[in-house]
């Protein structure tokens, strides 16, 4: 069954690009211009700060936690523990998305607005700066460097961590998918995973030099990133359900039917998956693709983040909440709600 562990008013609506869950970790935006760190069993706070306005960014990379609010042309670096500020940089207005790896942070490239740069991670002083400005979907980190693309582009590149420098590019199918905020690339078995076109998805493998179709759908997909869990790609529909395949094969397992929008995510729970529609509903799906569960929980949810083995959290209309998934009594089946097996 479904138990809610603790819930927190946000006093606004939660929004996924503002908040970062790790094993110790939770950074969450709440009341118009506060930071909060959360203890992530508990919901009890840690520390408490100003920052501004509805965060377009928020990423934790131990031991730190990296910040770009709307209203300010900063990028902050504070200490995950405590809160405290570390160092701020500088990238520009509407610097939009922050990538880490190792001890590089990307930032920048949101929209066009602001040319790509790179900051040292523990110091905040520049490494270097792309000196043009180009949009990109959020980057990806690889064991190279860094996955570029734009929205609506041919192509995907690979530049250097540490100069910038383009190392390789691959010519897309169909014009590459990328939402507005969140991921666009998913990295699955060495390789990446992107959305192109109304109906693909296509994967690239660092060492491989053309990109691969994984799978055509019968009909429109949503504008957004791949969800993968347990192995599976979760394709999200555009006027809603899910369709699941087989990355190692493009087999389609079943097709999960709805009549509202799912959440992005999905997350492994005991008996299976746990999935969240715009509604406030959540479900459980077994290992053959039946509901098994239904609860509905809140008004609206936004988002869902797995936390840990069957726990997971929800972004609703005004707070967050932390859900336990245990494995339920029985098997539950909805009138309107049809996992069909293929």
């Amino acid at each position: 069954m479904f138990d809610v562990r603790w819930e927190r008013p946000l006093h606004q609506a939660g929004s996924p690009s503002a908040m970062a869950v790790t094993g110790q970790h939770l950074v969450v935006h709440e009341r118009n211009t506060r930071l909060v760190g959360l203890d992530p069993v508990e919901g009890s706070v840690r520390w408490d700060v100003p920052v501004g306005t509805w965060p377009r960014a928020v990423v934790v990379a131990e031991p730190y936690c990296l910040v770009i609010p709307q209203n300010t042309g900063g990028l902050l670096c504070l200490d995950v523990e405590t809160g405290e500020e570390v160092w701020q940089a500088e990238p520009g207005s509407f610097a939009g998305h922050v990538v880490v790896d190792e001890e590089v942070v990307l930032v920048g490239g949101w929209r066009g607005y602001t040319p790509l740069s790179a900051v040292d991670l523990r110091t905040g002083v520049p490494r270097w700066c792309a000196g043009m400005h180009g949009g990109t979907v959020l980057p990806a980190v690889t064991e190279a460097g860094f996955l570029l693309g734009e929205p609506g582009g041919d192509s995907v590149r690979l530049i250097d961590r540490d100069d910038g420098r383009e190392l390789a590019t691959w010519s897309l199918p169909e014009p590459l998918v990328g939402p507005d905020t969140g991921p666009a690339f998913r990295a699955q078995g060495g390789g990446f995973l992107m959305r192109c076109g109304d109906r693909l998805v296509v994967r690239i493998v660092p060492a491989e030099a053309k990109a691969e179709i994984v799978f055509r759908a019968e009909r429109d997909l949503a504008p957004r990133a791949v969800d993968l869990c347990g192995g599976l790609l979760w394709l999200a529909g555009r006027r809603g359900g899910y369709t699941v395949v087989d990355p190692s094969d493009g087999a389609e397992r079943w097709r999960i039917q709805h009549d509202l929008r799912f959440v992005a995510s999905v997350a492994s729970v005991a008996g299976g998956f746990a999935i969240a529609d715009e509604g406030g509903s959540l479900f459980r799906i077994d290992l053959a693709g039946l509901v098994s569960e239904r609860a509905r929980l809140t008004q609206r949810i936004r988002g869902l983040r797995e936390q840990g083995p069957s726990k997971f959290l929800l972004l609703a209309k005004g707070s967050l909440l932390a859900v336990d998934a245990r494995r339920p009594s029985g098997h539950v089946h909805a009138d309107h709600f049809g996992p069909y097996p293929v």
